[in-house]
């Protein structure tokens, strides 16, 4: 389950702080920012700040922050050289409405971005400035960047594609949760380990829903990956195979939340609704 009473807030946050800024740069990248999408990433970092005594409103920036590299990573995602989709949250992507040109733009401004609003929040020195360590240090070459190479390239074995989707995505989220404990006065590497199998889980669900979801549901194409001739889970599993992966990586990220005691349960239901949500 998702609280939308605090997902409401933070749109409303973020809807205000875009709002400040009017150019064409800003126009394209508002257009994807604010198409809306599950929001999964921010949600994170306000539960794992939530979860270490803080409270969510605290990590508003850093969520906008973590969001803004998402939606950047999207975009770039989308492009005629990468997965050519145009499709996206149920718009047109970025550079169909906007051209290559100004969607490549608009990425480049939302990672920029990102820490400048980092940078800006009322949170501690020491707090942003290990906020925006770990998320260049998710997002760049080691990380997101290096995962979404990884899936250019195609991975030869069931291993490789893990590790793809290691870096892809579960850094990402590593990320948000990072920079959520941050906030809250946490080391930060806390829910690593949760990032981690969460990360896979959610990228094995996604071809999963790849063939059996809609277009409707999904906000993208659907078959996209076998029409781009892409490696998948399914690439080396059947689709009972790949379920069992599914609730077995769930089981392994909710097991890893112990150290938190009774104040677990909104991590678990998330875990939960991402194992079993149908777009």
């Amino acid at each position: 389950m998702i609280d939308k009473e605090l997902t409401t807030r933070f749109e409303a946050y973020l809807k205000d702080l875009m709002g400040k800024n009017d150019n064409s740069v800003y126009d394209a990248m508002n257009y994807s920012l604010s198409a809306g999408g599950k929001r999964i990433r921010p949600y994170l970092a306000m539960l794992a700040c939530r979860a270490l005594g803080g409270k969510a409103e605290d990590v508003f920036p850093f969520a906008t922050a973590i969001e803004m590299v998402h939606t950047y990573s999207l975009i770039h995602d989308d492009l005629p050289a990468m997965d050519n989709d145009d499709l996206r949250r149920g718009k047109p992507t970025s550079h169909k409405v906007y051209g290559e040109a100004m969607a490549i733009l608009a990425g480049d401004a939302l990672l920029t971005e990102a820490f400048s609003v980092i940078a800006e929040s009322d949170l501690s020195a020491d707090k942003k400035i290990r906020a925006a360590g770990a998320l260049s240090k998710r997002a760049g070459a080691k990380g997101m960047v290096l995962g979404q190479a990884l899936d250019m390239k195609g991975s030869e074995s069931l291993d490789g594609l893990l590790l793809m989707y290691e870096r892809k995505t579960s850094d990402l989220l590593a990320a948000a949760l990072s920079m959520g404990a941050i906030a809250a006065g946490g080391k930060g590497d806390e829910f690593d380990t949760f990032a981690k199998y969460t990360g896979i889980a959610f990228q094995v669900m996604d071809d999963i829903l790849d063939v059996t979801s809609s277009e409707e549901k999904l906000g993208k194409n659907i078959n996209s990956d076998g029409k781009n001739d892409k490696i998948t889970s399914l690439s080396f599993m059947t689709m009972e195979d790949a379920k069992n992966m599914l609730e077995d990586y769930t089981a392994r990220a909710v097991d890893s939340l112990a150290f938190l005691g009774d104040k677990d349960k909104e991590l678990k239901e998330l875990a939960y609704f991402l194992m079993k949500r149908d777009y």
